[in-house]
């Protein structure tokens, strides 16, 4: 089988390797950037800030940009739909130790799609492109885009977006294979990715649906320099590993139900003592059903789980369990 794994070079920056953490939205909080790098993450994107809360300095979104040097590389993710608050928010990120500014415009969220950010972003290219101006001029670290392969099936937009991108002193652009509508769901449309790579100069990095090996094998086929991995990696960190040996023709160590669990509670003491107590409780309760399965009564235990409000108690209801 072909190595598809290298260093890839982001403008003035050099990763690892091409295959990253896709950033998503309440769960690639710093513990797990920490965790999925510890896994074999090249990069880590952060869960995306608003650019327009960090213009009138909004404290929890400014909490959102804090990185740790764990936690590096990193790529800060930002969204907004005004260009002044984007080239404040990317040197905002780029000052608190960013390695790659990431503007997003495919996220199909109806809140954000109202703020003008998004997804609607990809209705009106030249906008677009003056917001990835301003970025670029505002930073000296590399600046991507994060976008989709359109709004509607059948209908690509993902083309014209990357070379307004690349144009417009973009690095790399990030290509969800996917149209908006669908969200998460259905097969990735390789065929509409293929044409996007092959459209621009700069790496297009693949995202959707990429679980292991073969799911990743198609991405580099459709010509894509690296991948995003995404949901894969909540309640398997090590999927970064188990796609670079499976690329590389090896059998991948499977993650057992009992190491699913060590390693959840783990992070989850990472998040108490990077929240506190409830707040780190709370965010860990969000992806229990990534961690809390394949084993006996797992329904049961995370409904016991997410009842849970301290740290002891969840230790406690984790030493009982039986694998």
């Amino acid at each position: 089988m072909t190595s598809f794994i290298h260093s890839l070079k982001i403008g003035s920056f050099r990763a690892p390797n091409n295959i990253w953490l896709a950033p998503m939205a309440g769960v690639t909080d710093g513990p797990f950037r920490a965790l999925c790098l510890r896994g074999g993450a090249g990069v880590v994107c952060a869960e995306m800030v608003s650019a327009h809360a960090l213009h009138y300095a909004n404290a929890r979104s400014l909490r959102m940009l804090r990185i740790d040097e764990r936690e590096k590389p990193v790529s800060m993710q930002i969204f907004g739909a005004d260009e002044q608050t984007i080239a404040q928010a990317a040197l905002a990120a780029q000052e608190r130790g960013a390695d790659i500014v990431d503007i997003n415009a495919g996220c199909p969220v109806k809140k954000i799609n109202k703020a003008g950010a998004g997804c609607v972003l990809m209705k009106d290219p030249v906008h677009l492109g003056r917001l990835v101006a301003a970025a670029v001029k505002a930073v000296s670290v590399p600046v991507t885009l994060k976008t989709r392969i359109g709004l509607k099936n059948g209908v690509l937009l993902g083309d014209e977006i990357a070379r307004v991108a690349q144009n417009e002193g973009a690095a790399a652009v990030i290509i969800h294979a996917r149209a908006a509508e669908n969200v998460h769901n259905g097969e990735p449309d390789l065929a509409a990715l293929a044409k996007i790579c092959a459209s621009v100069q700069i790496p297009v990095i693949g995202n959707g649906g990429i679980k292991d090996g073969a799911t990743a094998q198609k991405f580099f086929d459709a010509g894509c320099s690296g991948i995003m991995v995404g949901r894969a990696a909540v309640g398997n960190p090590f999927v970064f590993q188990n796609i670079c040996a499976e690329l590389a023709g090896k059998e991948s160590a499977p993650l057992t139900a009992r190491r699913r669990v060590e390693i959840y509670l783990a992070l989850i003491e990472e998040n108490v003592a990077h929240y506190g107590e409830k707040i780190g409780i709370g965010r860990s309760k969000k992806t229990a059903g990534y961690w809390l399965r394949d084993f006996p009564m797992a329904a049961e235990v995370r409904g016991r789980f997410v009842r849970q409000e301290t740290l002891a108690g969840i230790r406690e209801l984790f030493a009982g369990l039986s694998f």
